[in-house]
């Protein structure tokens, strides 16, 4: 069933794959988006917990196994509420593995510490980033599509990774003729964009 306003799968879908268009870019960002995930919710682990600030630390049952009700959590929910929201199937799949990084960044970033932690954080995000600069730059010829809607491209990173995946691997659709629906307008915003580049150009 498809989504309206901001859980419009087939509107923000459409958006990043004007920008990722080319199946060498796309593996790039499918191998490189997730890390960054991850990576980015490594820091989080170090941010005040709703226990803590609840006074409830003592008695929380995930903090005596390392887990903290923290800034990571509830950016890893966010995520996860809005895939869901977006599409029920895949989008738990997605919200698993959402809560999944969250998990595992969290045992990371206790096993590393606060100091070591920023320094992997740092150097594997220079690495997943280097690396989507150059498929942009090298095969899609293209800007990032965080150069114009840095939240959508945000939030919409992942998802688009794995259902390009499923679609791949197992031909999952959303709802019949999404992906025929989504490759007709992102066609015509390619085109649009080629031709709008041309003009300037000239």
């Amino acid at each position: 069933m498809k989504g309206k306003g901001v859980f419009d799968l087939e509107k923000h879908f459409a958006f990043y794959g004007a920008y990722h268009s080319n199946p060498i870019n796309i593996l790039v960002h499918t191998i490189f988006v997730w890390p960054i995930f991850f990576t980015a919710l490594v820091p989080l682990y170090f941010t005040p917990s709703l226990c803590e600030l609840l006074s409830l630390e003592p008695q929380c049952f995930l903090a005596a196994r390392g887990l903290f009700l923290n800034l990571g959590f509830f950016v890893a929910l966010v995520y996860a509420g809005f895939y869901v929201l977006m599409d029920r199937r895949a989008g738990f799949l997605a919200g698993l593995l959402c809560m999944a990084c969250w998990v595992g960044s969290s045992l990371l970033a206790r096993h590393l510490g606060p100091s070591l932690a920023w320094k992997v954080v740092l150097a594997a995000q220079i690495l997943c980033w280097t690396g989507q600069f150059l498929g942009h730059g090298l095969f899609e010829k293209r800007a990032p599509a965080l150069l114009d809607n840095l939240v959508q491209a945000f939030l919409m990173a992942p998802f688009f990774v794995l259902l390009e995946v499923l679609h791949i691997v197992f031909g999952y659709e959303p709802y019949p003729g999404f992906h025929s629906t989504v490759k007709q307008k992102v066609d015509a915003e390619i085109k649009a964009w080629q031709e709008t580049k041309q003009k300037k150009m000239t």
